[in-house]
């Protein structure tokens, strides 16, 4: 992600990235299907949308997601230690942040191709 001498702005950025991932994780293990924790992961991603995700980071990002969201459930079916739903709330929390930040760079995206001009 873009934080790499860009500014305050790409900072907040790159740090609502790292606090989402972390709160996913801890939330995916401790309190799943928690509508709070839900709110405060899509107001990170609208965070991470808005501010981390440069032209050239959009495509790896977008497939990221989409992968994320397809294999989100793969793992419900091992049993063990009910490690298989653990890591499928866990996915479900990660997903559930990146789809505004997905949201919003498809948006960009699509605003710069129908931009008149260059």
């Amino acid at each position: 992600m873009a934080s790499r001498g860009k500014g305050f702005l790409h900072h907040i950025g790159f740090w609502a990235f790292i606090v989402g991932l972390i709160l996913a994780v801890v939330a995916g293990l401790l309190w799943p299907s928690n509508s709070t924790i839900i709110v405060v992961l899509i107001i990170l991603g609208i965070i991470i949308g808005l501010l981390n995700i440069t032209a050239k980071e959009f495509m790896l990002f977008l497939i990221a997601v989409i992968a994320l969201v397809v294999v989100g459930d793969v793992f419900t079916h091992l049993t063990v230690l009910s490690l298989g739903v653990r890591l499928s709330d866990i996915l479900t929390y990660i997903a559930i942040l990146m789809s505004p930040a997905a949201i919003i760079a498809a948006i960009k995206a699509l605003w710069a191709v129908g931009r008149p001009g260059d």
